[in-house]
């Protein structure tokens, strides 16, 4: 977003492709099939809208966050308006705090180890991608990207056994 921000139409494309499935994904997760590609867009439009707001020197996954759970939230509520039969007292919701401490726990960690390092170990151990898809988008060898990933969660290891001696 900071590279989108000074002009780079390139990045702003990528960006906002890469955004739209996290945000599908986020979206499948919360409301009825048929309202995902709607809450897409509307976020990517907000996102658009407010891109002057992020702040490069801050995480952009949180201000994305906050986004899309302020288009969810919108999404809810008309659908509040359009219903049609009761809900139950109950409405199941799973509870987000232990997953976003961790995610700042682990965004926290992230910081310690060198960014082709933080890169490797997001794409491959997080987000699921190949070694060699890491490797075309990163401009990294399918070898580096594995020594990347090795010395950066040893690097990781080490600091969780610091935290842990620590207390």
């Amino acid at each position: 977003m900071g590279a989108a921000q000074t002009g780079n139409s390139a990045a702003y494309t990528r960006l906002l492709s890469e955004v739209d499935l996290w945000l599908q994904a986020y979206f499948r997760r919360r409301l009825p099939a048929d309202l995902v590609n709607d809450a897409t867009q509307d976020t990517l439009l907000a996102i658009h809208e407010k891109r002057h707001t992020y702040d490069p020197q801050k995480a952009f996954g949180p201000w994305l966050a906050a986004i899309a759970r302020y288009k969810w939230i919108d999404r809810l509520r008309a659908m509040g308006r359009d219903l049609t039969e009761p809900l139950s007292d109950y409405v199941a919701a799973p509870d987000q705090e232990e997953a976003h401490l961790s995610a700042l726990t682990l965004e926290d960690l992230m910081r310690d180890v060198k960014p082709a390092q933080a890169a490797a170990i997001g794409m491959v151990k997080l987000e699921g991608y190949s070694v060699e898809e890491t490797a075309n988008r990163t401009g990294q060898s399918a070898s580096l990207v594995k020594i990347n990933i090795h010395r950066g969660l040893a690097r990781l290891m080490a600091r969780v056994r610091d935290r842990s001696d620590d207390t």
